[in-house]
């Protein structure tokens, strides 16, 4: 780079951190200064900052979108008053369910705030496991949706149904692969910076013990000493539970590598979040035009990731297990989530829409083109005929396909590996999305017990509370 080049752009960064910071209200310039603080001193002091590279895991929802704007600034505070400021790392997890509207809203937010070309910044992501420069207009990966869509279906049928397992369980477990790439990767960075609460990062890791326990994985008592090495045991207990998931039919994939720093930093910037309402905060709508995605998936918001598809999942098992009409299944599952729909800024007709006919249809379309289920295999799913002998198969057919009740024994014969018309077979696969030898699989698990409603949320949330050992996994906000 020329010096004039040089000189240039450094002029094109002073005006984009006076545009960023004149968003900032009085409690939101505080927060930027106890920021810049708390990377200097991890750092090992302001001689060090220019060596030092920091990580935020960016999914596109508005806790991440803020934090990656704070963080921007702060980097060019510290380029403005010191020779070298630090390096940033950013990356997204690219799951089945990243909409173009999620992609889209990450380019404008990188564009806005001036992150390409400037070889401070590095924008990856990942992909079906593999590590890549960010581009928000390369093609999802025909590859990842079939794995995705696949586990997808089979923690469905194996939760019995379950609406939040079949819709987060997949997107969940990748997350201990994800961390392990995007922190050793071509050198790994020094520190991970993170807005999201200690309480949800702690609800997460509790839920992801408790999967890997149900899998039969053996869980070591007390935590990790390092960050490394708790995101060493969430991949190791993602990948049990895929082992339980499928059983001998288990891939196992290629393992990150061990590389990077052991003793990786955690900066947490919840405390300085807490004056800020960052859903409403001119930062992200006037600066980085960030707009709300209905559809997007947002691992911040455990309870309700993806409202709108959940809606549609409820209407279906409503219409289809419960004798009751799509739309009370629908409206339903909005009574129950409108505090948090409204929070989020979903759209009022949107809302409506989906209790009817037109919100149907682009649920529909939606499951179909980002998971590539149609609506006949999920409403298999959510009977789950198969598991445990295909003790509901009899009941599924007499709901759904009443012609073939006259096959069920042949059925049953598909299902244990016995000889059996081809015919049959490729109905059993057609109707569930799945092959053969998976549905097979099934047919000799037992389902998972999965905990439902109101009562199971407070139960599980009491535990949280008062379980010494779930307490403990708040290494994140150490």
């Amino acid at each position: 780079m020329s010096a004039i080049h040089e000189q240039a752009m450094n002029y094109v960064y002073q005006q984009v951190l006076q545009r960023l910071v004149g968003h900032f209200t009085r409690a939101e310039r505080t927060a930027l200064q106890l920021l810049i603080q708390r990377i200097v001193v991890a750092a090992g002091g302001m001689e060090q900052v220019g060596d030092y590279k920091v990580l935020v895991a960016h999914e596109g929802g508005e806790v991440s979108s803020y934090t990656l704007a704070l963080l921007r600034a702060a980097q060019l505070t510290i380029a403005g008053r010191a020779p070298r400021t630090f390096n940033l790392r950013v990356a997204t997890l690219r799951h089945a369910g990243m909409t173009q509207a999620t992609l889209d809203s990450l380019q404008r937010g990188y564009s806005t705030l001036f992150f390409h070309d400037d070889p401070r910044v590095e924008l990856l992501m990942v992909e079906n496991q593999v590590v890549q420069p960010f581009n928000h207009q390369r093609p999802a990966s025909g590859a990842g949706r079939e794995v995705s869509q696949r586990n997808m279906l089979m923690v469905g049928h194996l939760t019995s149904g379950d609406i939040r397992a079949t819709l987060c369980n997949d997107t969940y477990l990748s997350l201990g692969d994800f961390y392990q790439r995007v922190t050793t990767w071509n050198g790994g960075v020094h520190a991970l910076v993170s807005g999201d609460s200690p309480r949800k990062q702690s609800q997460y890791l509790a839920w992801l013990k408790k999967a890997a326990q149900a899998a039969g994985v053996s869980t070591a008592p007390g935590k990790p000493a390092s960050l490394t090495g708790l995101f060493a045991r969430m991949e190791e207990w993602s990948n049990g539970c895929y082992q339980d998931l499928y059983g001998e039919q288990y891939v196992a994939h290629e393992s990150p590598g061990r590389g990077g720093h052991r003793h990786l930093a955690y900066i947490g910037i919840a405390d300085l979040l807490n004056n800020v309402d960052v859903a409403s905060t001119p930062l992200l709508s006037d600066f980085l035009g960030y707009v709300p995605d209905p559809f997007g998936f947002h691992f911040s918001h455990p309870a309700y990731p993806n409202p709108l598809l959940m809606a549609h999942l409820r209407g279906v098992q409503a219409q289809c297990l419960r004798e009751l009409s799509y739309e009370d299944g629908v409206a339903g599952f909005l009574r129950q989530a409108m505090d948090y729909l409204c929070r989020r800024q979903i759209p009022e007709h949107l809302i409506a829409e989906a209790c009817g006919g037109e919100g149907r249809v682009q649920s529909t379309a939606y499951a179909q083109e980002f998971f590539g289920l149609e609506e006949a295999q999920l409403t298999c799913l959510l009977f789950s005929p198969f598991i445990h002998h295909g003790e509901r198969l009899e009941g599924y057919l007499r709901q759904c396909h009443p012609g073939m009740l006259v096959a069920l024994p042949e059925l049953h014969k598909v299902l244990q590996g016995k000889p059996a018309a081809d015919m049959l077979q490729q109905w059993a696969i057609d109707t569930s999305g799945l092959p053969l030898p998976l549905l097979q699989h099934l047919y000799r698990k037992r389902p998972l017990a999965v905990e439902q409603g109101a009562d199971a949320r407070k139960r599980r949330a009491a535990r949280l509370q008062t379980n010494a050992e779930a307490r403990a996994f708040q290494l994140f906000g150490r």
